[in-house]
């Protein structure tokens, strides 16, 4: 199957959030099951390492509102895969110090940009000649896709059964912007109505994909039915319901190249599920002597790799954040946030300097680290579509502790004396966001490590064993793209 994948971000040439391991994870994974596979990327000259991009492909000319605007393209060098990358390079748009916000501001052209790009992923794929059968885009960055697909690309000879398939990666943040946008993306004034491409009066670049999409899916299969629900739609429930069967939750993958702790380069000591007693005590030391904490096995080590904001649970982190280190506990905070959550968990590290580190700001290397080092993770996330850092500390020996929510629901299976018996246990769940639920769940977490020490090292095994490849999620996307193609015939 010829497939072409539109992302606004796909690792290692950027990446702001999941999207990014998410669009490379799925690229290359295809790619390995045979398909021939185009990733369509923005090229953000100041964010791209230069190794990267390799020699020129061509020059289009790319219609924007009334006007059209010349863009390079460039090949993309995937490292460790020979999936065909294609950057498109446009300085005047992609040229900036960020993806999509500066100084916590959202550029105020973010609607030209992307309507730009995405018209810029169909003109590529005609110069290029490359045959679709599907397009796959993601997120508002790229909702317009679709529409472009239906409303365009199939009056082409030849391409009338192209499928449209669009992923929603999260439902929050929709790609809003004033009605008089509409004029940027050059389609008819006839679709800017509530059924289709309006919201509320602006144009709405997420649910123009939703609309116009043959089969919409999302990140997860709890996900998708939580969307449907006014509390998880932010106003699209009703959109998303109408979807019926052709709204699909597939659960995201891991790259296992990039997450692997037998082969991880950021790690001295690196180890299997059959070593992970030895290479996981290493790498705690190591941790702790990074971060400035005492280095001691005792303690159990919690991990949090996050924006730093009440959706991910810091809220309910901080609430109980006394009681819980009163306990032989220590917790490392990585990321970036609201400055309210920041300066109070930076506050808590200044309390108690002997048990909380705290690194504010993004290091790749300190994350792979951190998810090595931990006995446990944090995850108490409000709601969260997938989620991939669940995923990382099982795979690294790391049982999670999450709120039984989206992506985490379908991921983490709860410790129980029958879960672990049956060999199905990965961590700890709780069902209800309070800080009651969750520090339950955190001290049957500490109980296990501390004093069932038999069943703490299943339920590492159990994690590490399963398989979190993204084998499974690939085959679930070609079905996808299967049925909009059908879906495209009729």
């Amino acid at each position: 199957m010829k497939i072409v994948i539109a992302s606004s971000e796909a690792i290692p040439f950027s990446k702001t959030g999941g999207l990014a391991d998410v669009a490379s994870g799925l690229a290359k994974a295809l790619h390995q099951d045979g398909h021939d596979v185009t990733l369509i990327l923005p090229h953000y000259r100041r964010l791209t390492p230069p190794h990267l991009v390799g020699e020129p492909l061509g020059a289009i000319n790319v219609k924007i509102g009334e006007k059209q605007a010349e863009a390079h393209l460039l090949r993309g060098n995937m490292p460790g895969s020979s999936v065909r990358v294609v950057l498109v390079d446009k300085p005047d748009y992609f040229d900036r110090a960020a993806l999509y916000t500066e100084k916590g501001h959202d550029y105020h052209d973010n609607c030209e940009r992307y309507v730009f790009f995405s018209r810029a992923v169909l003109d590529a794929a005609r110069f290029l000649n490359l045959q679709p059968d599907v397009f796959h885009s993601n997120d508002w960055q790229t909702g317009i896709v679709p529409a472009l697909v239906k409303t365009e690309w199939r009056r082409q000879a030849g391409c009338e059964t192209t499928g449209a398939v669009f992923t929603i990666h999260n439902m929050a943040f929709q790609g809003k912007f004033p009605w008089w946008d509409m004029r940027l993306t050059g389609m008819s004034w006839e679709y800017f109505t509530y059924q289709q491409m309006e919201y509320y009066g602006d144009l709405n670049l997420m649910k123009t994909g939703i609309v116009f999409s043959d089969v919409t899916t999302t990140v997860s299969p709890t996900y998708a039915r939580e969307i449907c629900r006014p509390e998880y739609g932010y106003g699209l429930d009703t959109a998303l319901a109408l979807r019926g069967p052709r709204l699909i939750g597939i659960l995201n993958g891991v790259d296992t190249e990039e997450w692997n702790p037998a082969t991880d380069k950021y790690l001295n000591t690196k180890y299997t599920a059959d070593s992970f007693q030895e290479g996981k005590a290493t790498n705690k030391r190591e941790l702790q002597q990074e971060m400035g904490l005492p280095q001691r096995a005792e303690p159990l080590l919690f991990g949090m790799i996050s924006r730093l904001t009440d959706q991910k649970g810091l809220d309910l982190i901080l609430a109980k954040a006394e009681d819980l280190l009163k306990a032989d506990i220590q917790m490392v905070f990585l990321g970036t946030g609201d400055i309210r959550t920041e300066n109070a968990i930076t506050e808590l590290a200044h309390r108690f300097p002997q048990k909380v580190a705290v690194r504010i700001g993004f290091d790749e290397g300190l994350a792979h680290r951190i998810e090595a080092g931990a006995d446990a993770y944090l995850m108490p996330s409000r709601f969260e579509p997938c989620g991939l850092n669940q995923q990382y500390s099982s795979l690294y020996g790391t049982p999670p502790v999450v709120m039984s929510v989206g992506g985490l629901a379908d991921s983490v299976v709860d410790t129980t004396p029958e879960t672990l018996m049956n060999g199905t246990a990965t961590g700890f769940k709780f069902s209800t966001y309070t800080p009651e639920q969750f520090i339950s769940a955190v001290w049957r977490c500490v109980g296990c490590y501390l004093h069932d020490r038999m069943g703490w090292k299943k339920l590492v095994e159990n994690g590490m064993r399963r398989d979190w490849s993204w084998k499974r999620g690939a085959t679930e996307f070609v079905q996808a793209y299967q049925r909009a193609i059908q879906l495209a015939k009729t």
